[in-house]
């Protein structure tokens, strides 16, 4: 990974992710080949904060038909990453 920005794609905001945002939880889709270190280095550099830790999960692809075309949704990967006391990232 080249850039910080290719590691992290883009919040995700939901209503779930807003209750976790009470206890200092934000929720990214990030590259589904980062690991938590290196999306732990991008959060830090990209918004300046410090990351507490940083728990991942891969989102099982669903299947999908178009006709008789059938296939995959894309791979994603949730990374939900805790700040420290005192860190916060505001999103809108």
């Amino acid at each position: 990974m080249n850039n910080y920005r290719d590691i992290i794609k883009e919040p995700i905001i939901t209503e779930k992710t807003a209750a976790l945002k009470e206890q200092n939880v934000v929720v990214f889709s990030v590259d589904p080949k980062a690991n938590k270190t290196q999306i732990k280095q991008a959060v830090e550099k990209i918004f300046n904060v410090k990351v507490e830790s940083v728990n991942t999960l891969n989102a099982p692809t669903k299947k999908k038909r178009v006709g008789r075309y059938a296939g995959r949704t894309n791979r994603r990967k949730k990374a939900m990453v805790k700040l420290a006391e005192g860190s916060s990232i505001e999103l809108n």
